[in-house]
């Protein structure tokens, strides 16, 4: 686990309407967003930078920032064998 510090004014609280026991998911959330709009992580990557506890709720937070989603069916076809592996199937 890396420990990064930032310094921000605290008025930034009010403007973003996250409440300080909030700020450091906030912050991973927002960050993972970004760095998976950039290319920079995969959506695994993302989900487990952000706390998600899978890859679909990342989905639905990357949805809800309105970034596109790069699944392509390639990986549709890699979630599909790995559910038929966890199932037995």
């Amino acid at each position: 686990m890396v420990l990064a510090e930032v310094d921000m004014p605290g008025s930034i609280l009010a403007l973003i309407k996250v409440d300080r026991d909030q700020l450091g998911p906030f912050i991973k959330r927002s960050l993972a967003v970004e760095l998976y709009r950039e290319g920079k992580l995969s959506l695994g990557k993302a989900a487990e930078l952000a706390g998600a506890k899978s890859k679909w709720e990342m989905l639905m937070l990357l949805n809800e920032r309105g970034v596109p989603i790069d699944y392509t069916s390639e990986d549709a076809k890699d979630d599909l064998q790995t559910l038929k592996e966890v199932l037995g199937r």
